[in-house]
C-alpha cells in the first residue's frame, strides 16, 4: 500500500495536484455551503481568485465554533442521501461537532489509513489489535477500515476490559496494536500484575495517538513492549486518524497525506504564516472530501513542518510531533507550559509510574499549579508507605528542580500511593481545573 506515485512526487508535482484539488474544493463549498459563501463574501474573495497555492491565505479561517454554530448538518456540501456515515467529536460540553462522509470519503479514509499502517511497519496478513474506541469517536472505526483495506485482520476490541485485552493479545498474537499511549501503558501495568512480561508478546509495532505524548513516552513504550512506537495524527474535523503518521524507518516527523490535505502553520496570535521549521498552530484544508469539506481549519495544535526528503524515500511534507494545544497550554506567571513538556521531565525520573495530573488552583489573586505524581510499587514498599520519608523529600526537590530548569516554572509536587490516580481507557485526563469548579480536561 506504499504508493510511490503519490508519496514520492516531486514538490512541483504535488503542488500542481494540490492546486487543482483546492480550486475544486473552493468552488464546491462556495456553491453548496451557505456558511462558506457568506464567509467568502465577507473576505471579498471568490473561487476564481485562487490561482496558486499562496492564494489560500485570501480564504477565511474555520474554527470549532463555526461547526457548533452550524450543528448538526449546516456545513455539509452534499444532499443527505449521499451521506453514508456520521461521526461527532467527544466535546466536554455543549453540542458536539458533527462530520459526515460519502462512500468515496470512506474509501479515501481507508486508503490513507492503509498507507499509515504500512508506514508504521504493518503489512498484509498481519493481525492488528485495535484498542481505539468505537462509536461516534473517529479513532476506532477509522483505523479499522484502513487495516482491512491493507488486507490485515483487525481485532475490533475497542477500549476497556483490560484483562480481556491481555487474553486476546496472548491468544491471537497480533503484530500491531493501536490506542492512546496512556491506555497502552495501562495494559502493560496490568500485564505485570498478572505476571506477564509485555516484552514477550508478539507485538512488533504500535500506532499511538489521540493525545499529545512525549519522546520520553515513546522510549517508555518501546522499552516496555519491545516494539516500534509510531505517532499518528488526525482529528475528526479534518477526517479522523490518518492525516499524518511517522514512518518506522526514521520516526522523524509525521508524513502528511498531502494529496488529501493542505497544511499551513500560523502564529496563533497574529494569524500570519510562520517560516518552515518554526512552531505555530496547524491549519488544514481538505482537498478531496465530498460530504464535509473544510477550509483553513484552525486545529489548535502546536507543531512545525519540514519539506526535506525523508530517508524512507517519501517526499511528503512532515510535521513535528504535537507539542500541545493552544487550549491546554498553561500560562503560569507569564510562562507558557504544555503538559507534554512536564511529561517529558517526569518520565526521566526513577520511582514514578507514567501517570500524572496537573491541578490548577487559585490562591488569592494568583494562580498556582500542583503536580500530582504516583509512586511505583517498588519505591512505595522501600519507604514503607511513608510519604514524608527523606527519600521522597529528595525526590521532590529533584523533580521541582528539573521542571524549573526545563519548563522555567515552579510547582508543588504531590506524591500519591501506587494505583490511586485514575487510569485511562481512552484519552488521558491530565489537567484538572480547580480554580472555580472541577472541570476535567482531556489532552
Amino acid at each position: 500500500m506504499f504508493n510511490p506515485q503519490i508519496e514520492t512526487l516531486s514538490r512541483s508535482q504535488m503542488e500542481t495536484l494540490q492546486l487543482e484539488r483546492l480550486q475544486k474544493t473552493t468552488e464546491k463549498v462556495y456553491q453548496h455551503v451557505d456558511f462558506y459563501k457568506r464567509k467568502f463574501g465577507e473576505a471579498g474573495v471568490t473561487p476564481e481568485d485562487i490561482k496558486n497555492l499562496d492564494d489560500i491565505t485570501k480564504l477565511p479561517f474555520t474554527v470549532k465554533k463555526d461547526l457548533r454554530d452550524n450543528y448538526p448538518f449546516g456545513l455539509f456540501a452534499v444532499p443527505q442521501d449521499e451521506i453514508v456515515r456520521l461521526h461527532a467529536s467527544s466535546g466536554t460540553s455543549g453540542k458536539p461537532t458533527v462530520v459526515g462522509y460519502t462512500r468515496n470519503d470512506i474509501d479515501n479514509w481507508a486508503e490513507v489509513i492503509a498507507r499509515a499502517v504500512v508506514s508504521a511497519g504493518g503489512k498484509k496478513g498481519d493481525i492488528f489489535h485495535n484498542t481505539y474506541g468505537y462509536g461516534l469517536f473517529t479513532g476506532g472505526i477509522g483505523v479499522h477500515y484502513g487495516v482491512e483495506k491493507l488486507g490485515a485482520a483487525v481485532v475490533p476490541v475497542s477500549g476497556g476490559n483490560t484483562e480481556r485485552q491481555i487474553m486476546l493479545i496472548n491468544d491471537f498474537n497480533p503484530r500491531g496494536i493501536s490506542g492512546t499511549p496512556s491506555y497502552i501503558m495501562t495494559i502493560a501495568e496490568k500485564m505485570k500484575e498478572m505476571g506477564i512480561d509485555p516484552r514477550e508478546t508478539s507485538i512488533e509495532y504500535g500506532i499511538f495517538g489521540a493525545e499529545p505524548w512525549s519522546e520520553e513516552m515513546r522510549k517508555k513504550l518501546e522499552k516496555t513492549f519491545n516494539l516500534k512506537a509510531i505517532d499518528i495524527y488526525g482529528l475528526s474535523e479534518i477526517m479522523g486518524p490518518g492525516v499524518s503518521i511517522e514512518c518506522h524507518e526514521a520516526q522523524d516527523g509525521l508524513h502528511i497525506q498531502e494529496d488529501h490535505f493542505y497544511v499551513e502553520v500560523i502564529d496563533p496570535k497574529t494569524l500570519e504564516p510562520v517560516a518552515e521549521g518554526e512552531e505555530g498552530e496547524l491549519v488544514f484544508t481538505s482537498l478531496t472530501k465530498e460530504a464535509f469539506p473544510i477550509i483553513r481549519y484552525r486545529t489548535g495544535d502546536i507543531a512545525s513542518i519540514t519539506r526535506e526528503k525523508c530517508k524512507c524515500g517519501r517526499t511528503t511534507t512532515r510535521m513535528s510531533r504535537i507539542k500541545g494545544r493552544t487550549d491546554d497550554m498553561i500560562i503560569l506567571r507569564g510562562v507558557n507550559v504544555f503538559p507534554s513538556e512536564i511529561e517529558r521531565v517526569l518520565l526521566q525520573v526513577e520511582g514514578l509510574v507514567p501517570n500524572y495530573q496537573i491541578h490548577r488552583l487559585q490562591k488569592g489573586t494568583m494562580e498556582s499549579v500542583e503536580l500530582h505524581v504516583e509512586l511505583t510499587d517498588e519505591l512505595f514498599k522501600e519507604i514503607a508507605g511513608d510519604l514524608r520519608h527523606h527519600k521522597i523529600q529528595t525526590l521532590s526537590k529533584g523533580i521541582v528542580k528539573a521542571i524549573s530548569s526545563n519548563c522555567l516554572v515552579s510547582m508543588g509536587v504531590i506524591f500519591n500511593e501506587p494505583k490511586t490516580l485514575p487510569r485511562s481507557e481512552g484519552k488521558a485526563i491530565r489537567i484538572i481545573d480547580l480554580r472555580e469548579k472541577k472541570v476535567l480536561v482531556e489532552v
